[in-house]
C-alpha cells in the first residue's frame, strides 16, 4: 500500500505498528482499536498515533505521556451508529473543549466508523453522516475540529463520497474483493490475492476405502483420491462442500479437512500430477473461486475467510 501512495497505515494493535515500523515503514501510523496505557512509551517512542474513545483512558494516556515527558498523537473516535468502540458526539464535543490544552495530548483526528456502508441502498450510513457532519460543525464554531477527520471504510470510500473527508481506511478494496455483493468495486478493479497450493500425492483406492479422519467419506467405486497441503490451521474451514481448482476444472474436497492436507478426488481430471496447481482462491483456467463464494459456503463473509489466512501461509508479492 506504501509503495502505491498511501501515506497513512492504520493497524488494529499497537505491536502490528511496531511491526510495521521494525519493517521499515516510516509512514504516519495509527492504531485504530484499544492501546494500552503501560505501552503509551513505545507509541511515542515510535511515533505511532493511538484512538482515544474514553476519557478515562485517555486521562491515563495523558498520565502516562507526562511521565515521559512527551505529547502524545490522537485520533478521537465517535460512535454515529456502529455501537461498539467510541464516545457518544456529544461526549465527544465535551471531550474536545476539555483537552483542548492538554500538554500531552495532541488532538489530531477525529473519526467515526460505518455499520452498514455495505449496503448502502440502506439509509443507516447516511443518517452516520449527518451525525458526524454535526459534531463536525460544532467543532469547527469553537475552533476545535482537528486537521484529520475520517470515516469511510472500502464500501463507505465507493459508495458514499461525501465521507471521504481527509483520508479513507480502505481494507478489503485494496485486495480487489468487493466489500459485499451489494457494494462492488467499479468496474476495472480485478482481484489481487490469490491462494494456491501444489497437488502432493496421488493414488488409485479401492471401493468402500475411508478418506481422512472419521472416515465421513468412503469411495463408491475405485477412485483416484489426491492430497493438497493445506488444512484447517492454514485457515481452510473443516466444512464439507469444499471444492478447489485443479487442471482448470471444480474438483471436490472429500472427507475431513485435517491440520494440514486436504483430500479432492482426481477422476474427473486425470491428468493432476503430483506437483500441479490447486486453487483454492482465484482463477485458473476459466473458472475462478472468489472470496465470497467460500464465505458463502462456509456461512460467513469474504473479511473472516480473508483474515483466517494463517501466517504460516507463505506470502508471495507481484508486481503488475
Amino acid at each position: 500500500a506504501t509503495g502505491a501512495g498511501a501515506t497513512w497505515c492504520g493497524t488494529a494493535r499497537l505491536d502490528e505498528a511496531l511491526q510495521l515500523r521494525r519493517a521499515g515503514i516510516n509512514k504516519r501510523l495509527l492504531v485504530l482499536g484499544y492501546t494500552p496505557p503501560d505501552r503509551i512509551p513505545d507509541a511515542i517512542a515510535n511515533n505511532v498515533a493511538v484512538t482515544v474513545y474514553d476519557s478515562h483512558v485517555a486521562g491515563s494516556y495523558s498520565e502516562k505521556a507526562a511521565e515521559a515527558g512527551e505529547q502524545l498523537r490522537i485520533h478521537v473516535k465517535v460512535d454515529t451508529g456502529m455501537g461498539r468502540l467510541g464516545m457518544r458526539p456529544e461526549d465527544a464535543l465535551q471531550f474536545f473543549q476539555a483537552n483542548k490544552d492538554n500538554a500531552g495530548l495532541e488532538i489530531e483526528g477525529v473519526f467515526t466508523h460505518f455499520a452498514r456502508a455495505d449496503e448502502p441502498q440502506e439509509d443507516t450510513t447516511s443518517h452516520q453522516i449527518r451525525r458526524f457532519n454535526t459534531l463536525l460543525s460544532q467543532l469547527e464554531s469553537d475552533g476545535l475540529r482537528p486537521k484529520i477527520v475520517q470515516a469511510a471504510n472500502s464500501s463507505g470510500a465507493v459508495h458514499f463520497p461525501d465521507a471521504r473527508y481527509d483520508i479513507v481506511r480502505t481494507g478489503i478494496a485494496m485486495l480487489g474483493i468487493d466489500p459485499s455483493p451489494e457494494a462492488p468495486l467499479p468496474e476495472g478493479i480485478r482481484a489481487a490475492l490469490a491462494w494456491k497450493a501444489r497437488l502432493t500425492s496421488k493414488k488409485v483406492l479401492p471401493p468402500r476405502h475411508g478418506i481422512s479422519y472419521g472416515h465421513s467419506y468412503y469411495t463408491q467405486t475405485e477412485e483416484c483420491i489426491g492430497v493438497v497441503p493445506v488444512g484447517y490451521a492454514d485457515g481452510l474451514r473443516r466444512v464439507h462442500g469444499n471444492f478447489f481448482l485443479i487442471e482448470g476444472r471444480m474438483v471436490p474436497v472429500v472427507g475431513n479437512v485435517a491440520m494440514d492436507q486436504t483430500m479432492v478426488r482426481l477422476d474427473d481430471v486425470p491428468q493432476a500430477e503430483i506437483g500441479s496447481e490447486v486453487v483454492i482462491i482465484g482463477r485458473q483456467g476459466e473458472l475462478t473461486i472468489s472470496a465470497h463464494e467460500l464465505a458463502r459456503r462456509w456461512g460467513t463473509i469474504s473479511y473472516e475467510v480473508i483474515c483466517g489466512l494463517a501466517d504460516r501461509l507463505p506470502r508471495i508479492y507481484l508486481n503488475g
